[in-house]
């Protein structure tokens, strides 16, 4: 760990919380871990977001549980190297280094977007640390056939998509205001917190990267998805904002049937980022779960 130097536009007030890094093969890892008692919960995010998505449930859960939220190399406050791949597979990596490093136990595993296979990727290696999982609003199978998400990864993964994110900061502005299901919750402040970790168009190579992978890392996708029997014993929350366009009912259906026994809690007026957008429900939510 070393000394945090945190940037004018982050409201401490909104994100209180001690900086830690872990030095992984790529750069400078940041992460947060909040309280001291519990059992740990470890939030995973996707893209183009980072610790701060998961704010308000830390404040909440960390007075009961052990609250761990890693921002991923390209990402938040963590390194942004412009010679790495930021290929999945190797953001999988480096979550699993940083986890073994902390030696947690019976983990939660709270994950949405990219963090939903990048998450997952280490419950598969390690099932006998994690106990519970919280989806969200995310997939781990290959999609390479799905028109939907060849159109997507194609275009913001493409070369025309890489012009509009290093020009216009595409992905962080556009993107994820489109995918609020309640767009008041993104507010000025809100979205500036998703618009400056990623400032500097040089250093947006992960938020171009994920996109373009959605497809591209298929072989690894699907591969993930074959070793998903080693979840099946896993305690298991599905939370789904109804009025997401990235991942539908669809994609909620798929995981409701892989996790037969778990509650599914539809929030019909939230879209993509429920930890934004329902951030008490789903504390609530996950409470429960672990109570049970």
């Amino acid at each position: 760990m070393s000394e945090a130097i945190y940037p004018d536009w982050l409201d401490r007030r909104d994100y209180p919380f001690e900086s830690h890094f872990y030095e992984s093969p790529a750069g400078r890892m940041h992460y947060l871990d909040a309280g001291e008692k519990g059992t740990p919960i470890v939030f995973v995010h996707g893209n183009p977001s980072w610790s701060y998505e998961f704010r308000h449930m830390i404040r909440e859960l960390s007075s009961e549980h052990r609250c761990i939220a890693p921002d991923h190399i390209g990402f938040g406050l963590s390194d942004k190297p412009t010679d790495w791949s930021y290929l999945p597979a190797e953001q999988a990596d480096n979550l699993a280094r940083l986890l073994d490093a902390l030696d947690l136990e019976d983990i939660t595993l709270v994950v949405s977007d990219w963090g939903g296979p990048l998450g997952l990727s280490y419950a598969i290696r390690r099932p006998e640390r994690v106990k519970a999982l919280v989806i969200s609003n995310t997939w781990m199978w290959s999609v390479r056939d799905d028109w939907y998400y060849q159109a997507f990864s194609g275009f913001v993964g493409g070369a025309v998509g890489r012009w509009l994110i290093r020009r216009y900061h595409f992905f962080a502005n556009a993107v994820v205001r489109s995918v609020f299901g309640d767009k008041r919750k993104l507010t000025p402040a809100v979205h500036r917190h998703y618009l400056m970790p990623l400032a500097v168009p040089a250093e947006r190579k992960g938020n171009w990267t994920f996109p373009k992978e959605i497809v591209g890392s298929s072989e690894w996708l699907g591969e993930l998805w074959q070793a998903r029997g080693a979840l099946a014993d896993k305690k298991a929350l599905i939370a789904w904002g109804m009025k997401d366009i990235a991942f539908r009912e669809k994609e909620l259906k798929r995981w409701a049937a892989t996790f037969p026994d778990a509650k599914v809690i539809r929030f019909e007026d939230a879209g993509h980022y429920l930890a934004e957008e329902k951030p008490e429900e789903l504390t609530v939510a996950i409470r429960e779960l672990l109570g049970a």
